[in-house]
């Protein structure tokens, strides 16, 4: 049996700290690098990856900032190659469905001679207690430009377990795992069963795209993100991701979390805690 740790790229990604406790718990050494650790790992410089890839036998990828950016495809391609030559034996891809450019690092990974795995993943649950939609929920007003068309997020918790599924269970490698939540809805009706939830007055308003983009340029939102932002509203968030899929139950055997269990969650845990602004 090989004990070699499983490098984790991404150590605090929203996936990426998730399967790097499960694989603990499972007494799995890991190696979870980022910019910040040592090693170091940074996808802009390359010079940083032997280090990190160095003695590991398998590796979970978390892209930064996303797979759909133009540069992704040869960033990935070279990861590969390098990957091969440290003696890597399986990667495990996080990407995003309906994205083409994710899909053209997807192949650069299926056609590198190593074992591999895609979880290809709807929008996050997790967007709206993890990400920059918080500040608009705790707020009282998501804005946000995306109007009637439905989307089955997906249970960050879900796609960890099943990212570490393809990597402890070998008869689940080079095979495609699509993942979404079991029930398809609104940006507006996810807002509305949170704000039934919390017990505080929280709206959905649809913005135009270019409104929502010089928020975020205001914010100071380097170009690159500005760039994926729009992409993924007005290309990739077009209703070709509406269908929910079967990869949790594929790789878990059961189903998929839905919104509600979710919204359980971020209550247990306290992140939409608005003390004093609780109506009676």
């Amino acid at each position: 049996m090989n004990t070699s740790p499983i490098l984790i790229v991404g150590k605090n990604a929203k996936t990426g700290w998730r399967v790097d406790r499960l694989l603990q718990a499972e007494g799995i050494a890991t190696r979870a690098v980022s910019r910040s650790t040592t090693p170091a790992f940074d996808w802009e410089d390359q010079g940083t990856w032997r280090d990190a890839l160095q003695g590991t036998r398998a590796a979970y990828i978390t892209f930064h900032p996303d797979l759909a950016i133009p540069t992704a495809e040869q960033t990935i391609k070279d990861f590969v190659t390098l990957a091969a030559e440290t003696g890597l034996e399986h990667l495990v891809l996080l990407s995003g469905r309906g994205e083409d450019g994710a899909r053209r690092a997807e192949i650069a990974l299926e056609q590198g001679g190593l074992d591999w795995n895609i979880v290809r993943a709807n929008w996050f649950m997790q967007n709206f207690s993890e990400n920059f939609m918080i500040e608009g929920i705790l707020g009282g007003e998501l804005a946000l430009p995306a109007g009637d068309t439905v989307e089955p997020f997906v249970d960050v918790d879900d796609i960890a377990e099943v990212a570490v599924a393809t990597l402890t269970r070998p008869e689940l490698r080079n095979r495609v795992f699509e993942v979404s939540g079991p029930h398809a809805m609104t940006f507006a009706e996810c807002v509305a069963a949170i704000s039934a939830a919390t017990g505080y007055p929280v709206e959905y308003r649809q913005i135009p795209v270019d409104q929502f983009i010089d928020g975020l340029r205001a914010q100071g939102l380097p170009d690159p993100l500005l760039w994926l932002m729009r992409e993924l509203f007005t290309v990739v968030f077009d209703g070709r991701n509406s269908a929910p899929t079967a990869g949790v139950e594929q790789a878990l055997g059961r189903p998929a979390t839905d919104f509600d269990e979710y919204i359980r969650k971020v209550m247990a845990s306290g992140a939409w805690d608005r003390s004093g602004l609780r109506q009676a």
